[in-house]
């Protein structure tokens, strides 16, 4: 399953501390069943780097698996910035419905 290659790739390319790959197809239209996901990444990798500079990694380490879907969802975390977040952001609602 897709799902299971970006956790994998993202595991061998990151120092994780926490990971969380979410599926959010169901809330997007079409039929697709693996094309949008939120991921949570916190890694002291990211430690000074730019919110764009985070970014970039993640789309390097993914840029094999990107054609497979359509969308990704990224909050990126050093471990230090995730001590202090109450929560992740929710995702926005699907701009063309269900």
């Amino acid at each position: 399953m897709l799902k299971e290659k970006i956790e994998r790739a993202i595991s061998d390319s990151f120092k994780v501390s926490h990971l969380s790959l979410v599926n959010e197809s169901h809330m997007h239209s079409g039929n697709a069943t693996e094309s949008h996901f939120k991921l949570t990444l916190v890694t002291d990798d990211f430690k000074g780097l730019s919110k764009v500079k985070r970014h970039q990694a993640v789309y390097q380490v993914l840029s094999e698996l990107m054609p497979e879907f359509h969308a990704l969802a990224m909050h990126l975390y050093a471990q230090d910035e995730w001590a202090e977040l109450t929560q992740v952001p929710e995702s926005p609602k699907c701009a063309g419905g269900h």
